[in-house]
C-alpha cells in the first residue's frame, strides 16, 4: 500500500517519537515534530485515516496513536533512510575487534558483545558455513607419553583440536611423521568430505604405518566434523528481561529459545542474504512474536558468510540498530578474511 506524501511524514514522525520516548503520540505535538503547515483537524483526520488502514492504534479513547506492526515495516521498507556509522564509531569497533582477532571464534564472541552493548539488545552471530570448507593445516602438539592433540586448522579460519591416545610412546619424531604423511593425505580436501569411508581409504593408503593411525585419525574426522558445524555466539540475553515493551513471560520464552543453539542456527541460516529486517509475526517462530529480529551477513573474501543478529523489542531504533550491525559486519569480515590468509605452515 502507498501512501501520500503527507501521510508518509505524518507516520514517520509518529514511528520515530514513540520509538524514542514509548508515549502514544498526539496531533498537537505532531504538528511541531514533523513541522506541519496543516491544521490539527488535518493532522487527526489523516492520522483517523492511517488508524483505519491498519498503521496506528488509539490505546485509550483520550490517548494519542502509536504504530502497529504494519507501520514498522511500512517505515522499514518506504520512509527509514540508514545513517552509516561516524568515522570515530567505525574506529572504536575496529579498535575493539581487533583486540580479539585471534580466531573466528573469539571474533564473533567480540562482535556479539560489542554489538549488545552499542544497542542495549540481545545479540547473535554465526561462525562462518564449513560445508564448502577445506583442510589448510594439520598440526599436532604432543600432551602427555601417550597423548596428543590433532588440529585441524580449515580455510575458513576455524580450528579444531581434538585429543588422541597411542598404546606406543609418542616422541617428536613419529609426530613429524603423522604431520608430513597426514597433511600429504587431507590438504585441500573438503571438510564435508571427511566420514568413515574417507578415513578407512586414507588408512589403506598408509598400509602398515596405519596400525599406529587409529586414534589419530579418528581425531582428525571429529575435528572436520566439528569445524564445519555452525556455532552460535551470543550476548546480552539478560537484556530481554528488562526491555520495556517485552514482558516478563515472553522474555523468558525468547531466552529458552535462543539458548536452543540448534533451532538458533537453522532459523538464523535461513535469514535474507541482504541486510533484513523481521518484525513481530514476521519471525518464523511463535517465540518471537512480540520481538524483532534485524539481520546481516558479513562477507569472507568477497563471500557471504556467517550472520550476525539483533533480537529485541518491536520498539527499536531501527536505523541505528542497521548501521552498527553492518558496520561490525564489515570489521568482522575484514579480520577473519584475514586469519583466512595466514600460513599455517
Amino acid at each position: 500500500m502507498e501512501l501520500a506524501a503527507r501521510k508518509q511524514k505524518i507516520l514517520s514522525a509518529i514511528v520515530e517519537s514513540f520509538i524514542r520516548t514509548g508515549e502514544p503520540v498526539g496531533s498537537k505535538s505532531l504538528i511541531n515534530e514533523a513541522e506541519l503547515d496543516v491544521s490539527s483537524a488535518t493532522v487527526r483526520n489523516e492520522m483517523a485515516d492511517l488508524t483505519n488502514k491498519g498503521f496506528l492504534v488509539q490505546p485509550h479513547t483520550s490517548a494519542g496513536r502509536v504504530p502497529t506492526e504494519q507501520a514498522y515495516r511500512y517505515y522499514v521498507d518506504n520512509i527509514m533512510k540508514v545513517t552509516p556509522v561516524s568515522q570515530s564509531g567505525r574506529e572504536y569497533i575496529e579498535t575493539t575487534l581487533y583486540r580479539s582477532a585471534d580466531s573466528p571464534e573469539s571474533i564473533l564472541q567480540g562482535a556479539s558483545d560489542l554489538i549488545s552493548q552499542l544497542t542495549d539488545l540481545a545479540s547473535v552471530a554465526t561462525t562462518p558455513d564449513g560445508e564448502e570448507s577445506r583442510v589448510h593445516r594439520i598440526s599436532f602438539v604432543q600432551t602427555g607419553s601417550h597423548t596428543a592433540m590433532a588440529v585441524v586448522i580449515a580455510s575458513n579460519g576455524i580450528i579444531k583440536t581434538k585429543l588422541f591416545r597411542c598404546e606406543f610412546l609418542i616422541t617428536p619424531e613419529i609426530l613429524e611423521v603423522f604431520d608430513k604423511a597426514l597433511n600429504k593425505t587431507f590438504s585441500g580436501v573438503k571438510l564435508s568430505s571427511i566420514n568413515q569411508p574417507f578415513i578407512q581409504t586414507a588408512a589403506a593408503r598408509f598400509g602398515e604405518l596405519s596400525l599406529f593411525m587409529p586414534g589419530v585419525l579418528m581425531a582428525i574426522m571429529d575435528g572436520a566434523k566439528s569445524a564445519r558445524e555452525i556455532s552460535v555466539c551470543h550476548s546480552g540475553y539478560t537484556r530481554l528481561m528488562f526491555a520495556p515493551d517485552i514482558d516478563f513471560l515472553t522474555a523468558r520464552g525468547v531466552i529458552e529459545f535462543l539458548n536452543n543453539e540448534h533451532d538458533l542456527a537453522s532459523m538464523l541460516e535461513n535469514l535474507p542474504i541482504d541486510t533484513s529486517v523481521s518484525i513481530g509475526y514476521e519471525n518464523s517462530r511463535t517465540e518471537l512474536a512480540q520481538s524483532s529480529v534485524v539481520s546481516t551477513r558479513y562477507a569472507v573474501d568477497g563471500k557471504p558468510s556467517g550472520v550476525l543478529a539483533v533480537v529485541g523489542p518491536v520498539r527499536m531504533d531501527y536505523d541505528r540498530v542497521i548501521s552498527i550491525l553492518e558496520s561490525v559486519a564489515d570489521t568482522v569480515g575484514t579480520l577473519i578474511g584475514e586469519l583466512t590468509d595466514i600460513d599455517f605452515y
